[in-house]
């Protein structure tokens, strides 16, 4: 079976193997996290330039990165707007040359509480990655450091593939809530139901943006 080309948006391109993940019970890659990212940003919450979704690629660079060369990624990003709230799509890969890993979790800065938020869905799992990358954020922005980087209450995965789906739902709820309340703190908790219907709600996004029925 050919691996076509089903959807191509902005950076991303989707490929019926990345289809066949969201269908389920599968963990999710980086390309379709990357998609959603780019979804959240150029449609979703379009016209909301303080927001911005960091993708997996580019996460990772950073995460890898010496502090004195984040300039080259983040420069691009946030320098021309001020962004007040940044999300990034945390895996606990440690290669250099790519992304993926076995774990996704969620870092979000937020620049009015000067903090950086951990949301993630199996907890502890990537406490290091958050630290290492949280405080990098900071300093890029000239921020205190110490105490800053702060684990968040979440709603916990129930099995082993459904960290990427907890990753996109926490960070559409909390850029919704960032957006009426100018703050991260005080977001509510994903409920179950939430996570279990995301996979299909982004088979249904995909599905209008080809304009097919093709996903199904």
């Amino acid at each position: 079976m050919s691996n076509k080309v089903v959807l191509s948006y902005n950076e991303s391109l989707l490929r019926s193997s990345d289809i066949e993940l969201l269908k389920g019970p599968n963990w999710l890659n980086d390309t379709v996290i990357s998609f959603y990212f780019e979804y959240l940003e150029n449609d979703l919450f379009k016209g909301l330039n303080y927001l911005l979704f960091v993708t997996p690629e580019v996460t990772q660079c950073i995460k890898v990165s010496p502090q004195n060369e984040l300039n080259i990624f983040l420069g691009p990003l946030v320098n021309s707007i001020m962004r007040e709230f940044i999300f990034f799509a945390l895996n606990d890969n440690q290669l250099v040359d790519s992304s993926g890993g076995s774990h996704w979790s969620l870092l979000v800065f937020s620049r009015p509480e000067k903090m950086v938020y951990h949301y993630d869905s199996s907890q502890g799992s990537n406490d290091d990655q958050a630290v290492e990358l949280g405080e990098k954020i900071l300093k890029y922005f000239s921020f205190p450091v110490q105490g800053k980087v702060q684990n968040m209450p979440c709603l916990q995965q129930t099995n082993g593939y459904d960290c990427g789906v907890h990753v996109l739902c926490n960070a559409e709820q909390l850029a919704s809530y960032a957006s009426h309340y100018g703050r991260v703190t005080g977001c509510p908790k994903l409920t179950p139901e939430t996570v279990i219907a995301k996979r299909w709600e982004i088979l249904d996004i995909i599905e209008r943006l080809t304009g097919t029925g093709y996903v199904n």
